[in-house]
């Protein structure tokens, strides 16, 4: 279990098929477990990249298989993890996925890749549901293979805006990547700043850049009282952004960003209470690492993995790949007989809610869509306000918050 592998739309039919094995799957009990049976599934992540990597991923999947095996498995079934590293490329994740199909697994769950467009036409035409990807490609909120646990930047940015406006910002300037995505992201977080009627103040910056002396110094302004910079750079600019941001020593203005540009790890290594992300906001997914939501991981980890430092439970990227094994776990407790991609998908497509602990109750029906023409199979749209105290990241607001209403806002952007 758990061998890392390192390797090299969905039809009228295909649709068909799905609703007629609704009725096989059911959406009560396990009454026939299938004890005994194995359920194959695969994680991928980029593993040994030097930029983007993300081995936590895949060892914290590894973690659970030993996880569920030894507390009974999937109601009664074998979990078998196979592990693959993606290569942060689009060669890579084409191979993992053709690796998923010839292992013949019953999903791919939790997985982190940038390159939905390479991966998702293959589970496609294998009709291999993608259980919980990282959330950061069109592919994993438009398939009908892919069933996201989390809102993508769609629900990060109206947040952040949001948060913002609440913080008391009256100026917003947005770093954010020069691309298409880079984009339309600024119509997302105009939609929480029209809250406190702001507009924001793109700049657009090069990734990949190895100074952003100009961007930071455009974005803080005249660095007056309440002026904030919030970022949608990847992990690597945005730290190259906050270093190029904190030598320029702005006194007035407040940082802001949003997790997956950056996290508790880059606090760290940027000083901690002594560094430039003190008092930062950041806009989250899920509540912070030290919410009692995490327990079960923390738990897990400290008694599988113990030893395993590739695993961070403050990562997005882990805590997104513990809710998408805890959707596989619940729906296959449920299942009526073999778990499969078949009753997999059925399950996920047809039956009630399914409750994680992390995020509201996931379901992926018509009615729990929220149809965003960039997103139209996002259905969790609760975010957590975060601040940097004390060096952690720490909750800002009690409680989610729900963006539902921003989002629709948007009119389907």
């Amino acid at each position: 279990m758990g061998s890392t592998r390192r390797i090299g739309r969905l039809s009228a039919a295909a649709a068909g098929a799905a609703l007629l094995v609704a009725g096989l799957t059911g959406c009560g009990g396990n009454a026939d477990a299938s004890e005994g049976s194995t359920v194959t599934v695969m994680t991928w992540a980029p593993v040994n990249s030097a930029v983007g990597g993300q081995p936590g991923v895949t060892a914290l999947a590894e973690a659970i298989g030993k996880l569920v095996n030894g507390t009974g498995g999937l109601a009664g079934r074998r979990l078998k993890v196979v592990t693959c590293n993606e290569l942060n490329t689009a060669a890579g994740a084409t191979a993992c996925a053709d690796l998923a199909v010839s292992d013949g697994v019953a999903a791919v769950v939790g997985s982190y890749s940038q390159y939905g467009e390479a991966f998702m036409p293959v589970l496609e035409a294998a009709s291999i549901p993608y259980i919980g990807g990282f959330g950061i490609t069109p592919e994993e909120f438009s398939s009908p293979m892919s069933y996201p646990v989390n809102g993508g930047y769609q629900a990060l940015l109206a947040g952040n805006g949001e948060q913002l406006v609440q913080s008391g910002c009256r100026r917003v300037a947005v770093v954010s990547p020069k691309t298409d995505v880079g984009a339309s992201m600024l119509n997302f977080l105009n939609v929480g700043l029209a809250t406190g009627h702001i507009d924001a103040v793109q700049i657009a910056a090069d990734p990949g850049g190895t100074d952003y002396t100009a961007e930071a110094t455009q974005a803080i302004g005249a660095d007056l009282p309440h002026s904030c910079v919030t970022t949608t750079l990847d992990p690597a600019d945005t730290a190259t952004f906050f270093d190029d941001y904190r030598r320029l020593g702005p006194r007035h203005t407040q940082l802001s960003s949003v997790i997956g540009s950056f996290q508790q790890s880059l606090v760290d290594s940027t000083g901690g209470d002594a560094g430039p992300l003190r008092d930062a906001l950041a806009t989250s997914w899920y509540p912070p690492d030290s919410s009692k939501v995490w327990d079960g991981l923390h738990d897990a980890v400290k008694k599988y993995a113990f030893t395993d430092n590739r695993i961070n439970t403050a990562d997005p990227g882990e805590q997104t790949t513990w809710i998408a094994y805890e959707v596989l776990r619940k729906a296959a407790a449920a299942i009526q007989g073999p778990v499969t991609a078949s009753t997999l998908r059925s399950y996920l497509n047809f039956c009630d809610p399914i409750t994680t602990g992390q995020t509201p109750p996931l379901a992926w029906r018509n009615v729990d869509m929220l149809a965003l023409a960039t997103a139209p199979r996002l259905v969790n749209t609760q975010v957590s306000f975060l601040q940097v105290r004390n060096g952690q990241l720490s909750q800002a607001r009690s409680g989610p918050v729900d963006v539902r209403s921003l989002l629709v806002s948007t009119g389907g952007a």
